[in-house]
């Protein structure tokens, strides 16, 4: 594959930013390149051919593309993930998500099928058994996806799909099936390399010398086109969708691509400074003499020599004319730049990079240590990412992954675990009066907790009559010092106040 020179989003106005190199499109490669792909069909070959008699492979007129007949995407893929890189923040920003949409571990639960069939359970023997069954086939569910793929664990190929997501809009699983048609492998497919069919039958990836096709997941009749496999692997594609392409997706970080310019041009001028620097702290004046030829020249080369960082700390001699009965030399020292010496353009660097966190939809305090930011403010930052962020993503992950899960049991969903942001004593205070007003049973709790039901456990927990009374009185919240311990409380909870002065808030 050519070398092309990474440029920025706005690299189609000619705007440079990122010096490094990056592979060029495979689908857009020259004439040679489509030809010396192998294990093409006939039909490929002949379409190849044709073009190459033209010279229509040599030109251009014709690229991968228009050979395999698949869409080609707003945005160069290889850029969008180079971008992943290239700003910290984003950087940050897309590790920030990824660790806590994925991150978190993941579990199984009982299907909505599981749990109408567990309620039709009369006797607590037979109960019993179900909820043995039900933790077996959790076990054997977590043992069949770790060994789907012997080269990644389960969770490892969905931190890829899911950073592949977040850096270029896309992400791919691909789904393998043995003789039988059962699935037999999960993995992940990087989404530099894969191509939609504008007739959207499938997927063409092009990887070295190999060009490979993909059909959709659960399509198991179309005919492979490209290579002539008879039974292609299928692919789950996720994208972030935007109305600007139906094919692919576009990263969130695109809307933000003056501010990764303008922070890249930023840094750039303060290494520039560094680099090129050649102002000395002091300036020398001298009165009533003048400077040799040779001292001349010494503090030419001098200033010559300061450019790095090598020379910016170093001394300097300059000899004087002696002094005579009519003129005498005078010598003084004046300060250039003795100050703190500070970086060009902060003020711009921080607008730049609340942008960048800002279509992340990120907040800072997932990412660094926020200036002036309290500590229920950053609370309720947690929650609101959490809210709005990850648990919608976590469940379209969740139905694209359970359409495999489904072909294999119909008892169990997987289910990503949630950030916590409830410490250990809240979230028992909750069970507990959960378990008081008879909406939860102690098995359920335990197996929550992941701990094995005990006997009696599936019944609502009989409440006496003080227990009734101290439940009614705390509900109306009657209680004078339990009213103003309330009133007082420090913000743990997440609810930021208003900082003194400021008045209420507006709502």
């Amino acid at each position: 594959m050519q070398e092309i020179e990474a440029t920025t989003l706005s690299d189609v106005k000619g705007r440079t930013v990122v010096t490094e190199t990056i592979s060029s499109d495979p689908f857009e490669s020259s004439g040679n390149s489509i030809k010396a792909l192998t294990g093409l069909s006939p039909t490929i070959k002949k379409r190849i051919s044709r073009a190459a008699s033209s010279n229509a492979l040599e030109d251009g007129a014709i690229t991968g593309y228009s050979i395999f007949k698949v869409k080609q995407p707003p945005y160069n893929m290889d850029y969008l993930a180079k971008l992943y890189e290239v700003n910290p923040y984003n950087y940050s920003a897309i590790n920030a998500k990824v660790v806590t949409v994925v991150g978190q571990g993941y579990d199984f639960v009982a299907s909505p099928t599981l749990a109408e069939r567990m309620e039709n359970i009369e006797t607590p023997s037979a109960l019993k058994k179900a909820r043995k069954r039900f933790i077996r086939e959790k076990r054997l569910m977590n043992e069949w996806l770790d060994n789907l793929n012997p080269d990644s664990e389960f969770s490892e190929t969905l931190g890829k799909v899911y950073l592949d997501y977040e850096s270029t809009g896309n992400g791919y699983f691909e789904v393998g099936r043995d003789l039988n048609g059962v699935v037999g492998y999960i993995g992940h497919i990087p989404s530099t390399t894969m191509r939609v069919r504008i007739s959207r039958d499938g997927f063409v990836q092009i990887v070295g010398k190999d060009a490979v096709f993909f059909r959709n997941y659960g399509d198991t009749t179309t005919r492979d086109p490209i290579t002539g496999d008879p039974k292609p692997n299928e692919v789950i594609h996720i994208k972030n969708y935007s109305p600007t392409s139906t094919f692919y997706g576009i990263p969130n970080v695109v809307a933000a691509k003056n501010a990764v310019a303008g922070a890249e041009f930023a840094a750039r001028y303060n290494l520039d400074y560094f680099e090129n620097k050649a102002v000395p702290r002091y300036i020398i004046t001298i009165k009533g003499g003048h400077l040799s030829e040779k001292s001349e020249r010494k503090l030419l080369e001098f200033l010559e020599g300061m450019k790095g960082m090598a020379g910016n700390h170093r001394s300097m001699y300059i000899p004087l004319p002696d002094d005579t009965a009519d003129n005498k030399s005078e010598f003084k020292m004046h300060e250039v730049e003795n100050g703190i010496q500070d970086s060009s353009f902060n003020n711009y660097r921080k607008g730049t990079r609340d942008e960048v966190l800002a279509v992340n939809a990120t907040p800072i305090t997932k990412v660094s240590v926020a200036e002036s930011v309290s500590l229920a403010i950053a609370r309720d930052a947690d929650k609101t990412f959490s809210e709005q962020v990850v648990k919608p993503m976590q469940s379209l992950l969740a139905k694209k992954i359970n359409r495999i899960i489904q072909e294999v049991t119909d008892a169990l969903l997987l289910k990503f675990n949630e950030i916590s942001l409830t410490d250990a004593d809240t979230q028992s205070k909750i069970w507990e009066r959960l378990v008081r007003v008879q909406v939860l049973v102690p098995n359920e709790i335990r197996a929550e907790i992941g701990m094995g039901s005990i006997e009696g456990g599936d019944k609502p927990v009989a409440l006496t009559a003080a227990t009734r009374n101290e439940q009614a009185t705390q509900a109306s919240g009657n209680r004078a010092r339990d009213q103003a311990r309330q009133g007082t409380a420090p913000d743990t909870q997440g609810e930021a106040r208003q900082p003194g002065g400021a008045g209420r808030a507006q709502t």
